[in-house]
């Protein structure tokens, strides 16, 4: 008989002792470690589909030469903004992460992703809802696809059975958390459990060239649930963000072997499901039918896309003895630098005064073009003058107060143009990025925050 083993696992990166340690030498966490039952003879843990694949088993060795580098193969999902977000479409053999809040729309967004793929065979595994639960809200996205199959399962082993007699084109599960791996013994969620079945999962797609996308959960602190061993062993991390008190969600990546990690996918969410947005400027901008100080417009990049997001700012005397500084959706230690900059090279006495600075809609800004934004907006709260309407910016902001230049400048000027701008402040040092031809802005080109100052507010 086997003799049943117990391990300490690290419950932050799954490490794991023999005994219980109070600090996780790997990741030097505290008090992350808790006693997991191990037990089955390693020989067990591979599960057989070989009927499955028809990859013909043999030497595995291949000189580099020979490897064929023609463009991978792609599912498409027929939703452009998670295709986007992919690098193009669902690559066959690969394994994704996704990762959101409770009830943030994760499963909404996928169940409505596999219902749009009349062509391709998926199977949706569901570890947290009935049939009955799952077809409601198939009912409410209104999906007609014959080609998608349900099934209500967390033993790894008849997930196996099931997917050999349906040869499935795409694998979804709901959620990773749920499974449970018939070679341990731990319950379901936990630390070893994910680990067996996330590694079972990539061992099926890796082999049978099916792609696998798992539904992850997150912790209170906001990162993925589980151990770091499930990000490094998936080929793509997507962290589905929002506020739930909001209609916007933004699909980020975090890690893409087949595409850029900067890429982000923007929906809103209907009573009808996840809407893609097309131009998420619009959205991000706030429709006034009064000037109000404090607002500025930036013109941002994420990705491949260009973005106008306003910028909102307020400061006022601070009736405590330390100044506060709140941020929401802007590094907290790129306001404290601007604050700096603008104390020593314009005089503002900004250490007296709470300072407040939001991101409207709810997104998180990551681009330091944002900078000179985020500068205009303090001065005009500050100053209580309001800046009119029709211009925006784009600049990062230095130490001494320049005004240095961004990259891709006149993707972000036609964006601004396109949106009815009729100005755009940017750095003096962007001039030789633009090409000679008339553009369709007035385009002001300054060099310091002093310039700035003067030509808003003088």
């Amino acid at each position: 008989m086997n003799k049943l083993k117990t391990a300490f696992v690290c419950s932050n990166c799954g490490y794991e002792s023999a005994k219980w340690m109070g600090n996780c030498p790997q990741c030097n966490e505290w008090n992350t470690f808790v006693e997991e039952v191990v037990s089955g003879p390693k020989s067990n843990k591979k599960a057989d589909w070989k009927s499955f694949s028809n990859k013909k088993s043999g030497i595995k060795t291949i000189a580099i030469g020979d490897i064929d580098t023609t463009e991978l193969d792609r599912i498409d999902t027929k939703d452009e903004e998670l295709n986007r977000v992919l690098g193009g479409g669902i690559v066959r053999g690969s394994i994704v992460l996704v990762a959101g809040e409770p009830g943030i729309g994760k499963s909404t967004l996928f169940l409505q992703a596999a219902g749009a793929l009349n062509n391709n065979l998926t199977l949706y595994v569901s570890g947290e809802e009935s049939d009955q639960q799952i077809k409601m809200r198939a009912d409410r996205l209104k999906i007609k696809n014959e080609q998608l199959y349900l099934l209500t399962e967390t033993d790894t082993s008849e997930i196996f059975k099931e997917i050999k007699k349906l040869k499935p084109e795409l694998v979804i599960i709901d959620s990773i958390q749920t499974l449970q791996s018939p070679f341990l013994d731990g319950t379901a969620g936990s630390i070893t459990q994910i680990r067996e079945c996330a590694a079972e999962l990539q061992r099926f797609a890796k082999e049978t060239n099916t792609p696998v996308i798992l539904i992850g959960h997150i912790t209170k602190e906001g990162s993925i649930a589980g151990p770091k061993l499930l990000e490094h062993a998936v080929d793509a991390v997507l962290q589905f963000e929002g506020d739930r008190h909001h209609t916007y969600r933004v699909l980020r990546t975090l890690k893409n072997r087949f595409g850029s990690t900067s890429e982000i996918g923007i929906y809103e969410m209907t009573s009808e499901g996840m809407r893609q947005v097309a131009n998420p400027s619009e959205i991000l901008i706030t429709q006034r039918d009064e000037q109000l100080s404090g607002v500025a417009i930036a013109a941002t990049i994420e990705g491949i896309r260009p973005l106008l997001i306003e910028v909102q700012a307020l400061v006022t005397p601070s009736v405590y003895g330390t100044p506060q500084r709140t941020n929401t959706g802007f590094d907290l230690r790129r306001l404290q630098l601007l604050l700096a900059v603008l104390e020593k090279r314009g005089g503002f006495a900004f250490s007296s005064k709470d300072v407040f600075i939001n991101i409207a809609g709810g997104i998180k800004v990551e681009d330091p073009s944002t900078d000179l934004a985020v500068l205009s907006a303090l001065l005009s709260s500050y100053e209580d003058i309001a800046l009119p309407t029709s211009i925006c910016f784009a600049g990062e902001v230095g130490l001494s107060g320049e005004i240095r230049a961004v990259n891709r400048i006149e993707q972000r000027i036609t964006e601004a143009s396109k949106l009815g701008f009729e100005k755009i402040i940017i750095s003096k040092y962007n001039q030789k990025s633009i090409k000679e031809n008339k553009m369709p802005i007035e385009i002001l080109t300054l060099g310091k925050v002093e310039e700035l100052y003067r030509y808003l507010f003088q």
